[in-house]
């Protein structure tokens, strides 16, 4: 008797994706939606290192000014630069992101971090008045502190980690003498932007 017997190629059957693996996925994917979806993530973190550089410049120049309205001149200066970057920069990465700006987390960020800067805006202009410049940077560095921790609540942790520094950096500012003040300054608006500023780039978008 003859046998004919054909040999086909066997192709090996694709194994089977992990369950484990699979579900971990998942559980990623449902975070970053949950994270996305219950806090304002367009923060920039690439405006945050300009702003901090800025915030160096601003120390030194104003290190060098012979009087106190010349020294406020420089430091309102610098931060009128760095709002408008930190707001360019805060709509280039929510459109890339693709994240509305007129959400909720969006007005209440907003508000969290604005209602502390208008506080410190009027305190200084009374501070202006009465010619006392001496206490301004810790009024600067705590307010700014109390915006941004506030602020982080709608926001990613390490905003409200940045905003619990700034205010210990404006803590260090009020026991220390005045004339230290521009250092504490640079300290914050600098080297604390800078830093954090790297981090939030590197690992919340941009």
């Amino acid at each position: 008797m003859l046998a004919c017997i054909t040999v086909s190629n066997v192709v090996p059957e694709p194994q089977p994706r992990l369950i484990s693996t699979k579900a971990a996925d998942d559980l990623t994917y449902i975070r970053s939606a949950m994270e996305r979806s219950s806090a304002f993530t367009a923060v920039p973190g690439a405006g945050g290192v300009v702003t901090g550089v800025i915030g160096l410049i601003a120390a030194v120049v104003g290190a060098r000014q012979p009087t106190g309205e010349r020294w406020l001149a420089t430091w309102l200066g610098a931060a009128s630069i760095a709002a408008v970057v930190e707001l360019a920069a805060m709509t280039w990465k929510a459109r890339r992101a693709g994240i509305a700006l007129t959400g909720k987390n969006t007005r209440r960020f907003a508000l969290g971090t604005a209602v502390p800067l208008v506080a410190g805006g009027v305190i200084t202009y009374d501070l202006w008045v009465t010619r006392d410049f001496s206490v301004m940077a810790p009024v600067w560095l705590l307010l700014y502190g109390v915006g941004v921790l506030t602020g982080g609540l709608f926001s990613v942790p390490v905003v409200r980690v940045l905003g619990a520094c700034f205010m210990a950096t404006g803590i260090g500012a009020s026991l220390t003498p005045p004339e230290w003040g521009n250092v504490w300054l640079g300290v914050g608006f600098g080297a604390l932007h800078i830093g954090f500023g790297g981090y939030i780039a590197r690992y919340h978008g941009g």
